[in-house]
């Protein structure tokens, strides 16, 4: 028992003593074009506006971001099959219980999530309406991020699934909420390596520039989004109570 708890207290001190670069998902932001090419070959598309709108989107803890779908795949998105071609999708990413009916209910729950890592889960839910009458209950910021940020930022979503035989990301179950899919996540939640070091993440495949230790509460991470060079724009305060 004594090295059991040894063990753990060590894995918490070295979690906390290495730096930024450990904090983030070890995920590459490139993806090797022949396999692009084999998954999701790409359309022939008219010419593109230069800019695409993305938001940003948060409850009192927990944060996640909307993209336009058409974009992700022209991107290079590799979506499972049969997920069908909504709109926009919402994104977010975190530990598999706190995405289930039951959430963390027990304190043995919290002490695994709090203290080991923990199965993580990608949650992709389509939308076909404005954004904001969609996710009523959340704060929303949004901006224009350049269409050449694509390729990273598909190559990061892609890179964040587990897949299965097929090149395709695993689908877990359904999502917590709307018509969506949960993905299986290749890479464990632990603290600090939270959902919001995931959503900066994003930001930073889009061009922002982030201090990830200054975002491991949405606040923090929304404190950042809306100061320059980020420069994201509020549009909807939302329904959640913010501590």
């Amino acid at each position: 028992m004594r090295s059991g708890f040894h063990r753990l207290a060590a894995c918490v001190l070295a979690t906390a003593l290495f730096g930024s670069c450990t904090l983030r998902l070890p995920v590459q932001t490139t993806l090797p074009h022949h396999e692009n090419a084999r998954l999701h070959p790409r359309k022939i598309t008219p010419p593109q506006d230069p800019d695409v709108l993305v938001w940003l989107i948060a409850d009192t803890y927990h944060t996640g971001m909307v993209f336009p779908y058409d974009w992700l795949l022209e991107s290079g998105f590799i979506p499972p099959a049969g997920f069908g071609n909504p709109k926009f999708v919402t994104m977010s990413w975190g530990n598999r219980n706190a995405y289930s009916n039951e959430g963390i209910n027990t304190p043995w729950k919290m002490f695994r999530v709090l203290f080991t890592p923990t199965p993580a889960v990608m949650e992709v839910i389509p939308i076909d309406w404005n954004v904001a009458e969609v996710c009523t209950h959340q704060r929303i910021w949004r901006k224009l991020v350049a269409r050449t940020r694509g390729p990273a930022l598909a190559a990061f979503l892609n890179a964040c699934s587990a897949t299965g035989p097929d090149g395709r990301p695993k689908v877990l179950c359904e999502s917590s909420w709307g018509h969506g899919i949960q993905l299986e996540s290749r890479h464990p939640f632990f603290v600090p390596r939270v959902c919001n070091v995931w959503t900066l993440q994003t930001l930073e495949c889009l061009g922002g520039r982030f201090h990830p230790w200054l975002a491991l509460t949405a606040n923090g991470l929304i404190r950042q989004a809306e100061k320059p060079p980020n420069d994201f724009e509020s549009i909807w305060t939302g329904d959640c109570k913010i501590p």
